[in-house]
Formats: C-alpha cells, structure tokens, sequence
C-alpha cells in the first residue's frame, strides 16, 4: 500500500534556513502520528510542507501519491492544517464562516451543520460575530471548518492549546473517529502526556531531521550547535507566516484549498 506521506531526504527552506534539512518519513492511511522535539526543530514548517504552503526545493516529497514539488494545488484541497493563525473572517457570524469554507471546499453542508454540532457551536454562538469570540471559541470554530471539509490528511499544531477539558476531549474524539474512517492525522504538540495517548506511532524531530531513539544523544548536540538558527528560524517562519497569509489570502480566493483546508488556528 502506498503511503500517504512520503519523504526522502526532503528539504525546505524558510528564507535561507534549511528548516526541514533531509526529512525520512513514510505515514500510512489510518495513522495518528505524533510529531515532538524542541521549539524550532521544525514541526511547524514540517506541517505546512505537507500542507503545500512551503515548497520542497530538494529531495522526494509527495503527499496522497501528488508530487509535493510539483503539484502543491492539487494537495491543498484535500488537505487540512489546523496551525497558529485563522482564516476565519471576523464580519462573519461562526456559522457563516463555516459555510462559506465548506462551500468553497465543494464539501456538504450537512457535513458544516454536524460540525457545528460536534464542536458545540450550534447554539447561541452559531450567529455571533468571529471577531467577538473567545480565543478559545475561535479555535473550535476553525476546527469546526475543517472537521466539515473532512480532509484525508489532518496536520494539527498543538490543537489542545486554548481549549478547556471538555473541548480537548472532543477534539480527541474527532480525531479518532477520522482515522477509523481511513483518514490520516499528524499532530504536533508539546503536549506529550495527552498526545501520546492519543497517536500510534511518535515521530521525533531535531534540527530539522527526523531522529530515532539512538540517534537522541547524538542529535542532542546538534540541537545545541543550532539553537541560534532555530530561533532565526521562528523568527523568519513567523515573517514567512505574515507574508504567506498576504500571498494566500489572494490565492485562497481564486483557489479555496489553499489555506482554508488547511485552515489554520488562532
């Protein structure tokens, strides 16, 4: 069976950092992998490489059998990232918002209502105003948007922050439920205690490379050498993050996969 996720010796770059410097990883339909390591080892820009928002400027990279260097569009609209910013509009009501993404995704509106449902978003909160919304509540909306796409790949970064209990153990269900469906979800969170119990299979990434368990001591050392470029690398990422959100902004709205699907978090 061919994976989902395929990358051998894949390199991104965020400005002239090699965020992702040779990246080995293969995750199957059905999996829930749990991506960990430092701040700036890479785990965001790893997500939205697989999302199609970063390019890969060398070695394999292809995601649902697409080409990742090659076919980035044609990925996004099946895709969904839950990351650090939001593309809700705010002059829009929560259930609006919804329905205006799922409809740009050419997914159902039933699928936006059981959304709504799911993330309890269907009572007083479904005609109030994103803009006078909780940071919590923002965040279950943009779940609610990409629970209803119904995406074959979640990447979700730190989907627990902001959340109170009852709404983390709900996105846990969600979660669960769509990989039993046959979709694929790769989450990373610092979150370890939660997550592990939540994934199949942990993933480890330092410095910009997936590490194995013997490899830990060794990789250490290089997390150290490169603290001063993961920083600059959160740093350029965050600017590369502004300007994306500009670049896509547009792009979105000629062709709604791209960061809609792949809609991303406050």
């Amino acid at each position: 069976m061919e994976p989902v996720v395929h990358l051998r010796s894949a390199v991104s770059l965020i400005g002239r950092f090699p965020a992702l410097a040779g990246v080995d990883l293969d995750v199957m339909a059905g999996e829930i992998v749990l991506l960990q390591g430092p701040n700036g080892a890479g785990k965001t820009t790893l997500l939205r490489t697989l999302a199609g928002l970063v390019s890969v400027v060398s070695g394999t990279a292809t995601v649902l059998g697409l080409d990742l260097r090659h076919e980035r569009r044609a990925i996004r609209p099946r895709v969904g990232l839950l990351g650090h910013a939001t593309m809700l509009y705010d002059e829009l009501t929560v259930a609006d918002n919804v329905q205006f993404w799922v409809r740009a995704a050419r997914a159902s509106t039933v699928d936006a209502e059981a959304a709504l449902v799911a993330l309890g978003l269907d009572g007083r909160l479904r005609d109030v105003g994103v803009a006078k919304l909780s940071t919590g509540q923002r965040r279950r909306a943009s779940i609610a948007v990409m629970v209803a796409r119904r995406p074959e790949l979640w990447l979700l970064d730190e989907p627990h922050a902001g959340l109170d209990g009852e709404a983390r153990e709900v996105v846990d269900g969600l979660v669960r439920q769509a990989a039993a469906s046959g979709a694929t979800v790769i989450v990373a969170s610092h979150e370890l205690d939660r997550a592990q119990h939540l994934a199949g299979r942990v993933v480890t990434i330092v410095g910009g490379v997936i590490v194995g368990p013997d490899d830990a001591d060794v990789d250490a050392d290089r997390a150290t050498e490169t603290e001063t470029e993961s920083q600059t690398e959160s740093q350029t990422e965050a600017e590369t993050e502004s300007q994306t959100e500009t670049e896509t902004e547009t792009e979105s709205q000629a062709e709604p996969g791209a960061e809609a699907e792949v809609h991303r978090v406050p």
